[in-house]
């Protein structure tokens, strides 16, 4: 008897009926939900506590400013203007 294919995962791998077994025994088994969570991506935690994404308006010189400086720099747009913002900030 042939797997039925159900699709495809992320990464291109059929799923078939044995692929639907060994998640089914794995999910009656049980998740270690600490796990999971440490393996998930995202972007890593900055400070001490959830960031927050603040906007703020450039007038067209600033912007293509604030771009040259952070390629020739091989950094961010964030990055500058965090290190921007601390610099004033610690200065004031």
């Amino acid at each position: 008897m042939t797997d039925k294919n159900h699709g495809t995962t992320r990464s291109g791998k059929p799923i078939t009926d044995e692929v639907v077994e060994e998640l089914h025994q794995k999910a009656a088994e049980g998740f270690d939900v600490d796990e999971i969570v440490r393996r998930r991506g995202g972007r890593p935690p900055m400070g001490s506590a959830a960031a927050t994404v603040e906007s703020v308006r450039l007038d067209p010189e600033l912007s293509a400013a604030l771009r040259t400086r952070a390629k020739d720099e091989g950094r961010t747009n964030s990055e500058v203007i965090r290190e921007a913002l601390r610099d004033y900030l610690q200065a004031s």
